[in-house]
């Protein structure tokens, strides 16, 4: 995740989430949003991460922020994964991985000595005027969540 800075304005971004609906970054002005980019819906890493965020979601609400998951899934693969796993949050489809680039998150990646283009899992927190509060370029899906809300925690100090 490079190529976000802390305070600069986040990237605008306008995609379709699990329902079909148009989720945009404006939706959430005036509070904190959390971003979690991940590679694939029902894989064993990025369930994981999706439990935490949904295990920690009250939490993360009272502390002022929101939470969306981006991956390059359709919106019926999201529809499928949310229901599964019971998340309370939107999961956005961004098949052009337009977005997942305009926030560092698409790039090389390598696995198991193969290098490939692919979603990088990362996570981004934006602040009440739409700027980049906190950036995690290169997470592991065990206790991010944890590590999210310690971050949102310390933003409000």
């Amino acid at each position: 995740m490079g190529k976000l800075a802390i305070g600069q304005v986040a990237p605008d971004f306008a995609l379709a989430n699990q329902d079909g609906n148009v989720v945009r970054l404006a939706d959430f002005s005036g509070q904190k949003l959390v971003i979690y980019f991940y590679p694939k819906d029902n894989t064993p890493g990025c369930s994981r991460e999706a439990e935490g965020f949904r295990d920690l979601h009250d939490d993360i609400i009272a502390a002022g922020a929101q939470v969306v998951g981006i991956s390059k899934d359709s919106a019926s693969s999201h529809a499928r994964f949310r229901s599964k796993l019971q998340l309370p949050f939107d999961l956005l489809s961004d098949p052009e991985h337009s977005v997942l680039e305009a926030y560092g998150a698409w790039g090389a990646k390598t696995m198991y000595g193969k290098t490939s283009e692919g979603t990088i899992r990362s996570t981004a927190i934006v602040d009440e005027e739409g700027r980049v509060a906190a950036v995690f370029p290169k997470v592991k899906p065990d206790g991010h969540a944890q590590d999210v809300l310690t971050a949102l925690a310390n933003l409000s100090d």
